[in-house]
C-alpha cells in the first residue's frame, strides 16, 4: 500500500469520527484532521511523482 493511501484512510477515519462526534468543537477538530491527512496524501503523491486529481492543468500561453 502506498503511503498516500494510508493517509487517505486516516482522513476517512477522521471523517467517520466527525460524524459520531458528541459536540460541534469535537466535530470540527476531526474535520480539520481529515483535511490535514488529505493534504498530506496529495503532497505525498506529488513527492512520488504522481499527478493529483485536484490539480488542473493550466492552459499554455504560447
Amino acid at each position: 500500500m502506498k503511503q498516500s493511501d494510508t493517509y487517505r484512510e486516516n482522513s476517512d477515519n477522521c471523517r467517520r469520527l466527525a460524524d459520531d462526534a458528541l459536540d460541534e468543537p469535537q466535530r470540527k477538530r476531526y474535520l480539520r484532521m481529515a483535511e490535514a491527512w488529505l493534504a498530506l496524501a496529495e503532497e505525498q503523491d506529488w513527492l512520488d511523482g504522481e499527478s493529483s486529481a485536484s490539480v488542473e492543468k493550466q492552459p499554455s500561453t504560447n
